[in-house]
């Protein structure tokens, strides 16, 4: 008879998960068009347009350093 009381509590906890996900599953289509899928992706080529946006970066922000330091000097010898 024990083995009974565990058969029942054990599928009675296995019935919850079931439920959320025919709750899921019944969720609403999503309205709008459809998109077709993206296109695959090349990492590859992906990482060295991130690595050459980064240099760019740097080397524009040291120009931009460069040129805030030359007014600073500037702007100290006027004053």
């Amino acid at each position: 008879m024990a083995s009974r009381g565990r058969r029942g509590g054990a599928s009675a906890r296995e019935d919850e998960p079931r439920r959320e996900e025919r709750a899921e599953q019944q969720a609403p289509a999503p309205q709008g068009p459809v998109l077709p899928p993206p296109p695959p992706v090349d990492y590859g080529v992906f990482m060295q347009g991130l690595v050459q946006a980064m240099q760019t970066q740097a080397h524009t922000q040291a120009a931009l350093q460069t040129q805030l330091e030359a007014q600073m000097v500037l702007m100290n010898g006027v004053l």
